[in-house]
């Protein structure tokens, strides 16, 4: 049986074709060579897929086909060596299980009022008339309510260290000289304060310092009738019935909190910019936001059809990460038609399903209402991945979306500074605007008795 297609190009060359236009890069290997793509990296055959069909059966085989955390193991020096991405077994399932609890039914409904306080306390700060770039704003709220929900801790100085240490690094990794870096052959050299990571090392030093510090004191202070996940954490048991390790405790932090700054951030800023680039879907969705009136219950503004079609398309469109993590072929599999062979990784291209024409037609056009006429099923969208490995704070990042996106809209009336269209970026896991989203806060609405009108200060 034949191996699937895929491009001859040395692996160095496809990846610089990669980087130069990733989303050019996968329209055209998919316009050539179909749903399942075969790439050379080194000896490693990596095979992509795009088809619905193929990626349940990545997600669900679990058989011949093995999540390993050991594929995930170059985001161990900003997640550590025990986060969730690096576990397997009984072991990842049942700390995964502690962590998905706390994204989940009251306690997520119980943080929707103060996601709303957060986002219009930090909104506020921005002045009429003066531009401001979206994306690093709406990071500053996601990041805050991360904070909140995963450590429990509000405004303060470990609360401010934290979300500091977190943001800086989160821009360290997503820099064009930090891209470059690791494709050299000393990046991995520790060569003291010349090594290229150096600044890297200390940033995460700082952070696993704090947090670590937090953890301890969280242990002696253990209190059963907080929500975070940090208190769950402290109380919990591992799989063998023992507490968990500090370390274990403060590794098992940092991709939620990943989670609740990255996929949330870029999501809510790509929909910033549809929604203000089309007049339609604006008018729309701010009347159906206007008609809960003043001061709406968070978990009736969550329920809004129309809300959730806009932000299921932002998602849709631009995913927050274009790929799913990786799985092995452990033993001989037949994928769509195709032999793989054990050693073999697969990939579902999350970006590519998402781009078919037969599922969504004319997909490059921002569409909502293809959400209303339609309910698509997990391997057709996905933009959270799937299986064992999709990511924990999936449905709170969604939640989240829709309360930030509904407390600005409601409140305040903005437009884009440029006309010209925004590029996505992708770095590391993320696609991101590349300009950020250049914003202009014209004024406040003015709720009572006039939902469309304006207050502004610039008309």
């Amino acid at each position: 049986m034949k191996s699937p297609p895929g491009p001859n190009t040395p692996s160095w060359l496809l990846n610089l074709q990669f980087e130069a236009d990733p989303f050019s890069y996968m329209d055209r290997i998919s316009q050539r060579y179909g749903d399942i793509v075969s790439v050379m990296y080194d000896s490693t055959p990596l095979v992509y897929v795009s088809h619905p069909s193929g990626i349940k059966q990545i997600f669900n085989n679990t058989k011949e086909i093995a999540a390993r955390g050991a594929l995930n193991r170059s985001f161990a020096l900003l997640t550590g060596n025990q986060g969730i991405l690096q576990l397997d077994g009984l072991q990842h399932k049942h700390r995964r299980k502690l962590l998905m609890s706390a994204f989940h039914g009251t306690r997520m409904q119980a943080c929707g009022q103060r996601i709303c306080e957060l986002t219009e306390k930090i909104m506020s700060q921005q002045a009429i008339a003066k531009p401001f770039v979206a994306y690093p704003t709406i990071e500053d709220i996601t990041l805050s309510v991360g904070i909140e929900v995963v450590m429990g801790l509000r405004e303060g100085e470990r609360h401010n260290k934290i979300k500091h240490l977190f943001a800086s690094l989160f821009k360290h990794e997503l820099s064009p000289l930090f891209e470059l870096l690791k494709k050299l052959f000393f990046w991995g050299l520790n060569l003291g304060r010349s090594s290229p990571r150096s600044d890297l090392l200390q940033l995460r030093q700082e952070l696993f310092q704090l947090l670590s510090a937090e953890v301890e004191e969280r242990r002696h202070q253990a209190d059963h009738s907080r929500t975070d996940i940090l208190s769950e954490l402290v109380l919990a048991c591992d799989e063998t019935g023992e507490p968990m390790t500090n370390e274990e405790i403060r590794d098992l932090l940092i991709s939620p909190l990943g989670a609740a700054q990255g996929a949330s951030a870029t999501a809510i800023a790509w929909s910033l910019y549809w929604i203000h680039s089309l007049p339609t879907v604006h008018k729309r969705l701010l009347a159906e936001i206007d008609s809960l009136g003043n001061n709406p219950d968070p978990m009736s503004i969550v329920t809004l059809p129309y809300l959730s079609a806009v932000c299921n398309e932002a998602l849709r469109i631009y995913p927050t990460q274009l790929f799913a993590f990786p799985r092995l072929v452990e033993s001989p599999v037949e994928v769509m038609g195709y032999e793989l062979n054990p050693g073999t990784i697969l990939i579902a291209n999350i970006y590519s399903t998402h781009q078919r024409e037969d599922l969504y037609p004319s997909p490059h056009q921002f569409q909502p209402e293809r959400f209303l006429e339609k309910q698509f099923s997990p391997y057709e969208f996905l933009p959270f991945g799937g299986g064992t490995r999709s990511c924990l704070g999936g449905a709170f990042a969604l939640f989240e979306m829709k309360l930030v996106l509904a407390t600005i809209l409601s409140r305040y009336q903005l437009k884009l500074v440029s006309k010209q269209p925004e590029r996505p970026k992708f770095g590391g896991l993320l696609c991101y605007p590349a300009n950020g989203v250049k914003m202009l806060i014209l004024g406040q609405r003015q709720h009572q008795g006039h939902p469309h009108e304006f207050t502004a200060d610039l008309v």
